[in-house]
């Protein structure tokens, strides 16, 4: 069973028996995994994660191993959305290229079998932080931890994606352009989660503060420390999880949104703001940049504003989609209600951060 620590653990920790809406037709599935994933064997007992995700992730126990499930959600989808095979593509390669992820057994579009389409992967048992505050950890170890994610972040930029099949994986160049965009237009959409005046802002006025310069490499989406699986003792990344919102895009936005951790409040997802980060050991934001500058051989990094702004803005406007889903009665996890309340407040802090790029 993977660890996991942290203020939200009891939230999001471990698993629950399948919730009512999430079932699906389980022999169905054991006839698929006899043909499709090597070494299984039954019997299967099926339960499902507590832990937020858009994807519905379930855990699948035999007597000898233990996989996860992630499928799409039932119901009307937003278009793009829920791309289940992306996932597993993206981690397929990158475990042939030597980077810490889950073992890919098998992707299944055929709808018939469950419902919807969904693939199967190893568990990685490790452990699994939801503060960013690492508690638990012992102070004179903690900014291990983060140069740990840190150094995992750079090393995923350096991967020539091109050299592992991923040519095909999203579109070079242009990237804030286009997912300014796609967040404006999934926003605007999306008409179950309502409109609010700043993200209406930001809609207009962002797509005219991006920088000049641009660079392509494979980008996470939503690189956190509670979706890294960490060794069990050791300050090391053994698993990065939750692919969704990987593509192809500009390293520094991956970055932005990882280290937006500094300025993000607690209770939204698992941020810094408020900790005394010098009590606890942990670098502050200026050193984490430093860090990662070097490590991927850049002397500086210039317009950092515009990156934060930009990332506060598209986790508003996935916030924005919980909320839609929630309206719908398709959100997949439990507290996902409670996320969608937060949406104002990533509004607030997004809009708010543009301005101070102005």
């Amino acid at each position: 069973m993977t660890n996991v620590s942290g203020v939200d653990s009891a939230a999001n920790a471990g698993t629950t028996p399948v919730r009512e809406g999430y079932r699906f037709d389980e022999a169905a599935l054991v006839r698929w995994m006899e043909a499709n994933v090597e070494g299984f064997s039954g019997p299967l007992v099926v339960s499902q994660f507590k832990g937020g995700q858009s994807n519905p992730t379930y855990q699948l126990q035999t007597p000898g191993q233990r996989y996860v499930l992630r499928s799409k959600p039932q119901g009307k989808l937003l278009a793009g959305a829920h791309a289940v095979d992306r996932e597993a593509k993206v981690q397929s390669a990158l475990g042939k290229a030597g980077f810490p992820v889950a073992r890919i057994f098998g992707l299944c579009t055929d709808d018939a079998v469950i419902g919807t389409w969904f693939y199967v992967m190893e568990q990685v048992d490790g452990r699994i932080f939801w503060d960013a505050t690492f508690p638990g950890v012992p102070g004179d170890q903690r900014a291990d931890y983060f140069m740990a994610m840190n150094v995992t972040m750079a090393a995923l930029h350096q991967i020539d994606y091109r050299a592992i099949g991923l040519a095909d994986f999203g579109k070079a160049g242009n990237y804030f352009s286009r997912q300014i965009a796609r967040w404006s237009r999934q926003y605007l959409e999306d008409v179950d989660g309502g409109r609010d005046s700043r993200m209406d802002q930001l809609v207009d006025r962002l797509p005219g503060l991006i920088p000049p310069g641009d660079e392509t490499s494979i980008v996470h989406g939503d690189f956190r420390c509670d979706n890294l699986v960490f060794h069990p003792t050791q300050p090391k990344v053994i698993a990065v999880l939750d692919w969704e919102l990987s593509t192809l895009g500009h390293p520094l936005s991956d970055f932005a949104y990882h280290a937006m951790m500094y300025r993000m409040p607690p209770g939204i997802v698992a941020g810094l703001l408020g900790a005394d980060i010098a009590k606890l050991n942990i670098p502050d934001e200026e050193t984490y940049l430093r860090a990662y500058a070097q490590a991927t051989g850049r002397e500086s990094v210039e317009h950092w504003k515009f990156y934060i702004a930009f990332n506060f803005f598209r986790m508003a406007a996935i916030f924005h989609g919980i909320r839609g889903r929630v309206a719908r009665g398709t959100a997949a996890s439990a507290h996902a209600r409670e996320r969608a309340e937060n949406f104002p407040k990533l509004a607030e802090l997004a809009y708010q951060a543009m301005l101070e790029c102005m």
